[in-house]
């Protein structure tokens, strides 16, 4: 630790003498608040304050109220200050005699004339002082006492030292001062005078000055910082009467120079002397020295000084930082362990920290933590209690509290604040350790903060005041506190903290000002005791700004009085203090805002005096922001006496005090300040304020948080103020209206739900079938999975497949999406365990595709279960495009895939367990109504609603431990408040959730069905009587369905003509059962029973009996034998008359009962297999809750929805307006947040849970479903109609008509795109044009015109230099800087900045002259090129000699300018390619400044032989047409000495127009863009699926050609505004300057060009929609078969233009213009072929030639080239026309105009005969044949 201490001893001395004060700095570079103009400083001061006040807090700073002695002063400060604010200036009374003949008798401060000036009327006699007004013009006045805004003026190297003031003189770092000159005394009467004491004129004589110069150099020369006020000091009085004030001149130079020593006591160590004091050194000390200071600890000094600061500053050092980083490596490394190295190492940290601005912010930041830090170590540190270390523990406090004061004067970091309260906090609690109750307070007072602690018994609490003596810190006085607050058994601890800076500066908002307080109390332990909502206030003072400003007003109350009140602030509390001449004064007061208020219209009135014991409670009228309704600014308080009947007037007097205060508390849970709980007492002055608070602090250590409450009551009192607070109640009572309403549609929903629950008997069953399969079809969830086609069914078991049966119902829809269908499928026996099942549908309707879910099939009999896994569609068009499939039955393995699991887990918690969700979607078979769900739903809201309006702004313990949790943070009163929430809000939701689900309905459906059914099929169960394997021919499936297809019952099933031997079928049938009636009679006795029989034919060790291969056997059984029964009913209807013979009627009938005799045997011989297992009945109902408990679930819904709606009423009116509506938005926000995100997340997480690890499949529960259609059972023909099925009526599509439905689907999409694509371009092509046109305006060529006519009035053809100097005096000027000041030519056209000439030349002798020509020309100058160009600097009239290394910082027009320099780019002129740089001067701001440039221009020959190129550039702005237009006007010769004028003229909109064309245009382009977004798409999957076959098409080229051309303008368009918005800025930041617009016009110009090659593209697509058209169709496919041929004569035509052209330009180009250049004689030739030719130009110079050249050409061009291209078209087009053939896209076309006829109604004649595809399309019988009750002749043989 020796070492240690040797580091931090250093530090402390070095800190020490670090400190200085505050400085105040010469504003040589502006700081950061000032702006620069002119040489000085502005400063716009927010402020308010009279004329001698703002000239005052100016002198503070070393400045003075700013003087505008030009237009370019007014401009800048006009554009500084706020137009809405009128601020001082520097004007006053002048003390010259002669100053009247300048502006009235007002002059600057400091004596100079007003020269410039811009009154708005004459100064008057006696005017004292002037100010600005709104449009900053000048206003002179007397009244120089009322407040306003104000400008200070720093003028550089000069500054003004006020008797008493302490400024000081600063050079940046690097430099030294230098005093020029400087007096004490007075100059001037207006400088640093009294505002007390008026200026006299006559004052000059008694007043003197010295010279102190000498005394400033001794005491400032060469140091960067000097505090001249100890120069002041030293000097006498020279103007006793009015002051006197010290007055510098100085400048700034380089140079420094820091000398460091290193000293122990008297004795010098070591010297260091360095030339840079801001560069880093060691400084070492020698062996040599350490031996001569021996061991041991010392004490060792670091001094560091020179002459460039002050004795003891060095500010450039930068070691503070460095000695920072080694204390706190030095604390972490050792810790302290007593009271004494903490105070030790405080010491030196609270050193550093002093000059705090010169630490980093990290640095501030660490020192911070680093007090923290020591505090805890003090804190936590184990000591005795003695004297001696109490007194260590608090002078270590001591210190610290001095650090955390040094680092509160300056930071304004949440960090620091944070640290520094931590670090107090700790340091009180240190305090308290060794501290005994009522021994007295310990207080610790330092510069800014004030620490005061005590501990105390609870009875001693409130017996006086709570404050700081001696010093102007609050007070606190704490009432009486109950004893369910503070502890009966301990002592209290009082902790109080005194700011007189705001630890929160960091939070702006709040406009806090004066003494922060902050009283808490606690136990022994540290833990805090809250002190809120108490009944009796707290009585807190808190001292006001010294200062500050108070209005008093003296009113006569003879009749009415008025006063002016200003309010600065609408939340603040208006402060009244009247003082009667009588008391008691009866009056009414009357406050208006902006208007003088009545009785009826006022924004408050009262009566005085009020209720009060002393004078200045009665007296006193305290209005806060709630009465004055939220209003600032001018108010108007009419003041009117109270008299008795007959008297007129009184005579009395009333003094008025105005102020305004407010008391504000620190929201630990808002972290901002707010009143909530406090407000202004009338104990308020002007010197304090008065806070009556009903809390200390919002702490709470409680394991349960208490709620906000609220009497019940105060229900009328509460409900009376919903006039001024409806929000909540209106809330709630538009809930209870809309949760009736959604009540009405869900019972609408519900019903509509019974008829979807029921299950479907098929139509097709065969009445006597009664093997029942129960099925459940579910539809998918995609989009477009509903079906209206018809859907047919088969299922394929493993001992026979069903009949096809269509899945219809005539009641409901069926197969909608989402939907789960059930039908009932009979069969005659049981088809064994299903293998799979077959599914297809005839493809008609609206909408034939269909998605299959699933499909589930339940054995009634057995209660066995298969599933169908489909997932896929039937549809012709989408999937595999069938609709015809067979799907095998699920595996367990199948079920349990996590892709099943999850979605069907998914969809049945939405539909089903999500509350809110499941109102829409409910599962109808579920007995949980939509209704139930409602309710339930608006319970729950409202519930949740009292939940958070319960303890919504509960204030937190900033003290409480923080839990975190990654990136999420909770308190433990933060989890509190949850759990409390959900035991009082779930419980109850829970109980009628599970009521309503558990119910059972009141009468089921299985019970009816019970009561109303009959056992008869319980008696007619039979035995099986046969065994497996017979050894016929003749199998019972064969015979059942020989006797099914001979019934004969009906005529139309066997028709005339036809004959059926029935006598030998039926022969048939009786071998069969005769022959297996014989096989068990030989097996077994007939006494035994089936059972018996069966038994012994069971294969050895079988582990299940065959009772389910009996019971299927005995199906078949009782299906032959109801089969007999009817045939023996059909024939003793029919009788003998109506066979052949009598004989085969009387055989038949034998027959049948003969065989009826041996199965009647069987089936009731023996009644059952197994009568214990067969007869077991399951029970009818499902277990639940009683039919009744659903009114105990409505009672409850009931309840709890209006006590929860009336206690969040009651809370709401409790709250105020604004803190309901806070809560309110808090409120819905959450809730959607919880329903649309947080749940939904949680269903989609336990699905994923489910799939994953239970994996488990949920079983459907058919139990509650009632059947719907006719149960057939046996009975006669006559009275039921057996179904006949037609074969083809239930079998799918052929193969040849799906692949036409497929046909047709395609050609039906292949319309509705074509359709689609042709309204979509529509559409695109008319955002585009808007576009384009939108980007133009018609003015713009009319703009364009006029100002090129305006300064091309004089321009000649052939122009000299004396020429343009003319021109330049002439036109240029006179349209340029004309009449009107700022518009060029008439006036329309703003000037933007100043115009610019920029002048091109090239180098002396920069060619070659030819040898024999060198005596007659001695110089050479060559044309302008890039290589040859001039660019070099110049002094006036081109001389080379002095200006080789002249500074490019000072313009000059004898400076080349680089083309960086100017921002510009190269310009293409008629003759060759410009560079952007070039010698450039500015002509302006007037006329005759540019009128003296020019002529210095032409008297130095600014222009001569060697100029190749001048450019005149401005720019003008047209309000009317809101365009800018940007000027080049060039003049450019090729070294012959003519210059020709070219000029170059860009029009551009910068501001868009506020008319609604804007806005339309606006909504073009963003449509526009939606449509790029739309082909992208498109193009992206086209791209996707041709892949590399993409881009060999043309038109798909086309299209990213444009989608790339429309994001290259959107990036243009982009670039052009920021450009724009750039060079604006420049603009107004230099107005008069040279405002570059090139960049933007360029841009501009670029986005033109895209937009037009755009316009150009989308229109040629066109061409690939015309495609459609059969003409258009066969002129496209001729030009492709004539592509090769027409690309070769395109080769030769090219050749030929190019050879004409080039012989044309050598042949004419030196005589005619029309072919000077290679490009002009190639447009000259091309016009040739269209026309367009001026023959005479050719012929008049050569005939011969002429005619022959341009004869040649149009033979060979027009008549033979461009006519055979012509022939080759045509023979293509004719060979296109016999070879032909018509595309699909024609027959796509007709469909779709026919498609479009037949929706308007309109007739179509199609051209095609399809009457024949119509008859022979799909054909679909939708009857079915039935039996006739009519008899029919049977023909037997």
């Amino acid at each position: 630790m020796c070492w240690t201490f040797v580091h931090l001893l250093i530090l402390t001395t070095l800190s020490c003498l670090s400190c200085a004060e505050v400085k105040t700095k010469v504003p040589v570079s502006c700081p950061d608040y000032q702006r620069a103009f002119g040489g000085s400083c502005y400063e716009f001061v927010v402020l308010q304050h009279s004329f001698f006040s703002a000239q005052a807090w100016c002198e503070q700073s070393g400045g003075h109220l700013a003087f505008i002695p030009n237009e370019e002063t007014q401009y800048f400060l006009q554009r500084l200050s706020d137009p809405e604010k009128e601020v001082w200036l520097g004007l006053a009374p002048s003390a010259s005699p002669n100053s009247a003949t300048f502006e009235g008798a007002l002059s600057w401060l400091d004596g100079s004339h007003v020269t410039y000036s811009n009154w708005v009327s004459s100064p008057q006699p006696g005017a004292a002082c002037g100010h600005t007004l709104r449009d900053f013009q000048w206003e002179a006045t007397r009244d120089c006492n009322k407040e306003l805004h104000f400008i200070c003026q720093f003028d550089s190297g000069r500054s003004i030292a006020c008797a008493g003031g302490n400024t000081s003189l600063q050079c940046s770092s690097g430099q030294v001062l230098m005093i020029d000159g400087g007096f004490y005394g007075r100059k001037n009467i207006h400088y640093c005078r009294s505002t007390l004491s008026p200026p006299t004129t006559s004052t000059g004589h008694q007043c003197g000055w010295v010279d102190v110069v000498e005394s400033l150099t001794a005491h400032c020369h060469g140091r960067q910082v000097c505090q001249i006020a100890e120069v002041v000091d030293s000097f006498g009085e020279p103007c006793p009467q009015l002051g006197s004030y010290l007055s510098v001149d100085y400048h700034c130079k380089d140079g420094t120079n820091v000398t460091y020593r290193i000293q122990s006591d008297e004795t010098l160590l070591l010297g260091l002397s360095v030339y840079r004091g801001n560069v880093s050194q060691n400084i070492t000390v020698t062996p040599e020295m350490m031996k001569q200071l021996g061991p041991g600890c010392h004490k060792l000094t670091l001094y560091a000084s020179n002459m460039v600061t002050h004795p003891e500053v060095s500010t450039d050092l930068q070691l503070r930082e460095k000695m920072l980083d080694i204390m706190i490596g030095t604390v972490n490394k050792a810790p302290p362990n007593s009271p004494e190295e903490v105070q030790v190492i405080a010491r030196g940290l609270a050193a550093v920290v002093k000059k705090g601005p010169e630490l980093s912010s990290s640095a501030q930041v660490e020192a911070s933590l680093l007090f923290a830090t020591l505090s805890l170590s003090l804190l936590n540190m184990d000591v005795n209690k003695s004297e001696d270390n109490i007194n260590e523990i608090q002078a270590a406090a001591s210190t610290i509290v001095e650090g955390a004061s040094n680092i509160l004067d300056y930071s304004s970091n949440r960090n620091i604040s944070d640290a520094l309260l931590f670090t107090l906090s700790n340091t009180q609690s240190a305090l308290l350790a060794f501290k005994d109750a009522n021994e007295g307070p310990t207080i610790i007072q330092q510069a800014h903060i004030s620490v005061l602690v005590n501990r105390v018994t609870p009875g001693n609490l409130h017996t006086g005041f709570i404050n700081i003596p001696n010093s102007s810190s609050p007070t606190f006085s704490l009432p009486t506190l109950t004893s369910n607050i503070l502890p009966s058994d301990e002592p209290v601890d009082v902790r109080m903290l005194s700011f007189d800076k705001n630890p929160f500066s960091w939070n702006e908002r709040g406009n806090i000002s004066g003494q922060i307080g902050a009283l808490s109390l606690s136990r022994k332990d540290g833990s805090g005791i809250p002190v809120e909502n108490l009944s009796e206030d707290i009585k807190i003072l808190l001292p006001r700004p010294v200062g500050e400003q108070v209005n008093t007003s003296v009113l006569d109350l003879g009749n009415y009085s008025t006063t002016v009140i200003n309010v600065p602030s609408a939340d603040t509390t208006l402060v009244l203090k009247m003082v009667p001449s009588n008391d008691p004064l009866p009056f009414k007061l009357f406050l208006g805002h902006n208007d003088y208020p009545t009785e009826r219209n006022n924004v408050a009135m009262t009566e005085m005096p009020h209720q009060g014991a002393t004078q200045e409670e009665r007296y006193t009228w305290l209005l806060d922001p709630k009465d004055l309704k939220g209003n600032n600014g001018v108010h108007y308080l009419v003041v009117r006496p109270i008299v008795g009947p007959g008297i007129k007037s009184i005579n009395a007097s009333l003094s008025i005090t105005s102020f305004t205060a407010a008391c504000r508390f620190w929201d630990e849970s808002l972290l901002d300040w707010s009143t909530f709980g406090c407000r202004v007492g009338v104990q308020t002055t002007h010197l304090v304020t008065q806070c009556l608070c009903n809390h200390l602090t919002f702490f709470g250590g409680s394991f349960f948080v208490t709620p906000n409450l609220v009497d019940p009551s105060r229900t009328a009192e509460l409900f009376g103020t919903f006039a001024e607070n409806p929000v909540v109640v209106c809330f709630v009572g538009s809930l209870f209206v809309a949760y009736l309403l959604v009540v009405v549609w869900a019972r609408r929903k519900d019903i509509q739900d019974t008829v979807k629950v029921k299950v479907t008997v098929l139509e097709d069953n065969e009445p006597v079938d009664e093997y029942r399969y129960l099925l459940s079809v579910s539809t998918g969830h995609r989009r477009g999975a509903s079906t209206s086609s018809q859907v047919t069914i088969t299922l394929l078991g493993a001992e026979g497949n069903s009949e096809p049966h269509h899945l219809t119902d005539p009641k409901k829809c069926v197969f909608e999406r989402g939907a789960v269908d059930v039908f009932l499928l009979t069969t005659p026996f049981s088809l064994g365990d299903l293998q799979g099942i077959r599914l297809w549908h005839n493809n008609l309707g609206s909408h034939p595709a269909w998605y299959v879910g699933n499909v589930m099939v339940q054995d009634i009999q057995t209660e066995q279960k298969w599933h169908f896994l489909c997932n896929s569609w039937l549809a012709i068009d989408i999937g595999v495009c069938s609709i015809d499939k067979v799907v095998p039955v699920s595996t367990e393995m199948d079920l349990q895939r996590f892709s099943n699991l999850f979605f069907m887990k998914t969809a049945k918690d939405f539909s089903d367990g999500h509350l809110w969700y499941s109102v829409i979607s409910r599962p109808p078979s579920s007995t949980f109504t939509c209704v139930q769900r409602v309710s339930c739903c608006f319970t729950m809201l409202l519930c949740t609603m009292l939940t958070s309006i319960m303890f919504y702004g509960i204030p937190t313990d900033p003290s409480e431990q923080t839990m975190d949790l990654g990136h999420f943070e909770f308190t433990w009163q933060q989890f509190m408040v949850g759990v409390q929430s959900s035991l009082i809000m779930f419980p109850i939701n829970i109980i009628i959730v599970s009521i309503f689900r558990n119910t059972r309905p009141r009468e089921t459906s299985c019970c009816k069905s019970k009561s109303g059914k009959t056992d008869a099929l319980e008696h007619n169960s039979f035995s099986q009587t046969t065994t497996a394997n017979m050894n016929v021919n003749v199998t019972l499936d064969t015979v059942i369905k020989t006797l099914k297809s001979n019934i004969p019952c009906t005529e139309s099933e066997f028709g005339p003509g036809q004959h059926v031997d029935i006598n030998a079928v039926l022969s048939v049938v009786e071998d069969f059962i005769k022959s297996n009636n014989k096989t068990v009679d030989t097996a077994q006795p007939k006494s035994q029973s089936f059972g018996n029989l069966v038994q012994p034919q069971l294969p050895e060790g079988s582990p299940r009996s065959t009772v389910e291969e009996i019971q299927k056997k005995s199906n078949k059984t009782q299906y032959l034998y109801r089969q007999l029964y009817h045939i023996d009913k059909e024939l003793s209807l029919l009788g003998p008359s109506d066979f052949p013979t009598p004989q085969s009627y009387d055989r038949a009938v034998q027959q049948v009962q003969g065989m009826k005799g041996l199965l009647e045997d069987q089936l009731f011989t023996v009644s059952c297999v197994n009568p214990d297992e067969t007869t077991q009945k399951k029970g009818c109902c499902h277990r639940g809750l009683p039919w009744w408990f659903v009114f105990v679930g409505w009672l409850l819904v009931i309840a709890s929805s209006v006590i929860a709606g009336y206690f969040t009423m009651l809370y709401g009116l409790k709250f105020g307006k604004k803190r309901s509506v806070s809560w309110l938005v808090s409120m819905i926000v959450s809730f959607f947040q919880s329903v649309l995100v947080i749940q939904p997340l949680k269903v989609l997480c336990l699905a994923v849970f489910f799939a994953l690890v239970i994996k488990k499949v949920d079983e459907e529960d058919f139990q509650n479903m009632e059947f719907e259609g006719n149960d057939r059972n046996l009975g006669d023909c006559k009275d039921q109609q057996i179904v006949r099925r037609d074969c083809s009526f239930y079998e799918p599509p052929h193969a040849a008509d799906v692949e036409k439905m497929k046909r047709k689907k395609i050609m039906d999409q292949k319309a509705f795109a074509l359709l689609k694509e042709i309204l979509t371009y529509m559409g695109f092509m008319w955002m585009l044009l808007l576009v384009a046109y939108g980007q133009r305006d018609p003015n713009a060529f009319f703009l364009n015109r006029h100002i090129r006519d305006s300064f091309c009035k004089e321009i000649s053809d052939s122009m000299s230099l004396g020429d343009v100097f003319t021109w330049a005096n002439t036109s240029l000027l006179s349209n340029l800087l004309g009449v009107y000041p700022g518009f060029i030519t008439d006036g329309n056209s703003k000037l933007v900045g100043n115009a610019r000439l920029r002048q091109l030349r090239v180098q002396r002798n920069s060619c070659q002259i030819a040898g024999p020509m060198l005596q007659f020309a001695p110089d050479c100058n060559a044309p302008y090129s890039w290589e040859e160009e001039d660019m070099g600097s110049y002094d006036t009239g081109w001389n080379h000699s002095v200006r080789d290394n002249i500074s490019t910082s000072t313009p000059s027009p004898w400076t080349y300018k680089t083309q960086s320099q100017l921002r510009a780019y190269p310009i293409w002129g008629k003759m060759v390619l410009y560079r952007g740089g070039g010698y450039v001067v500015e002509l302006g701001p007037d006329l005759q400044n540019a009128s003296s440039t020019l002529e210095n221009l032409f008297r130095n020959t600014w222009l001569d032989v060697y100029t190749r190129a001048v450019f005149v550039e401005f720019t003008v702005y047209n309000a009317n047409v809101n365009l800018f237009c940007i000027v080049t006007l060039l003049l450019e010769t090729t070294a012959v000495g003519a210059f020709q004028f070219h000029s170059e003229l860009q029009s551009v909109r910068l501001y868009h127009s506020t008319g609604g064309l804007h806005i339309f245009v606006m909504a073009a382009e963003i449509i526009y863009m939606l449509f790029i977004l739309y082909y992208m798409f498109l193009q992206g999957k086209l791209m996707k699926q041709q892949r590399w076959a993409y881009f060999r098409s043309k038109w798909n080229l086309l299209e990213l050609t444009i989608i790339s051309l429309s994001w290259s303008a959107v990036a243009v368009f982009i670039k052009r505004t920021l450009l724009g918005n750039r060079e604006m800025t420049y603009f107004h930041n230099n107005k008069h300057q040279f405002a570059r617009f090139y960049e933007t016009a360029a841009a501009d110009s670029v986005l033109q060009y895209l937009i037009a090659f755009l316009v150009l593209l989308a229109t040629f697509k066109l061409w690939h929609l015309l495609r459609l058209n059969p003409k258009m169709n066969m002129i496209t496919a001729a030009l492709q078969r004539a592509w090769n041929d027409i690309s070769s004569f395109l080769v030769i035509i090219v050749i030929m233009f190019v050879a004409y052209s080039v012989a044309c330009n050598v042949i004419y180009g030196w005589k005619v213009s029309s072919y000077k250049t290679l490009s002009d004689a190639l447009l000259t030739i091309i016009s040739l072929q269209i026309g367009i030719f001026n023959y005479d130009e050719v012929l008049d110079y050569t005939p011969v030639l002429g005619g022959l050249l341009f004869g040649s050409c149009i033979v060979l061009m027009t008549f033979v080239v461009l006519n055979l291209l012509l022939s080759v078209i045509l023979v293509a087009f004719h060979q296109e026309q016999i070879h032909h053939k018509p595309s699909e896209e024609e027959e796509i076309v007709d469909l779709m105009l026919k498609n479009i006829c037949i929706l308007f109604g309109i007739r179509y004649k199609d051209t095609k005969d399809t009457d024949a595809d119509e008859n022979d399309g799909l054909t679909l019988k939708n009857s079915r044949n039935t039996l006739n009750k009519s008899p029919i002749d049977v023909n037997i043989f």
